[in-house]
């Protein structure tokens, strides 16, 4: 079977574009500038179930993703930290959450897991700001 993006992660986000191995999403909280990495290879939960050569398209992707949103957060509220997460508790199913933290944020200095309500974008806000992170992107 080939890949599926799991429900929780289709239901709290939005498809901003596909790259090589990941599916590139938006979290729907804009309380924070949040992108979740989804490689698009079935069922893996753990970095080490994908081979050695998709580890690392993993980890480039990882870094563009962190320093193109860090950019990107400079135009839009700034960002003083860039968080990457790999937990999959909730969801298993592997995913990287790579998230633009400012000093005094919503959650500031804990973490945006579980902590407080999403703040969801309005439609228009939110094809808005997957437009502008896929050029930025």
């Amino acid at each position: 079977m080939g890949f599926v993006l799991h429900p929780r992660l289709m239901a709290d986000t939005a498809v901003i574009v596909d790259w090589s191995l990941s599916r590139v999403l938006l979290m729907n909280d804009k309380r924070f500038p949040w992108i979740v990495l989804v490689p698009r290879r079935p069922d893996i939960t753990e970095v080490f179930d994908l081979d050695a050569a998709s580890r690392t398209l993993l980890t480039n992707e990882i870094a563009r993703t962190a320093e193109r949103l860090k950019g990107w957060a400079r135009t839009h509220g700034g960002a003083d930290k860039i968080n990457v997460g790999i937990i999959g508790n909730v969801v298993a199913q592997l995913h990287v959450h790579v998230v633009a933290r400012r000093k005094g944020d919503a959650v500031w200095p804990g973490t945006v897991w579980g902590a407080g309500q999403a703040e969801h974008y309005g439609a228009a806000e939110l094809l808005r700001v997957v437009s502008d992170l896929r050029d930025s992107l």
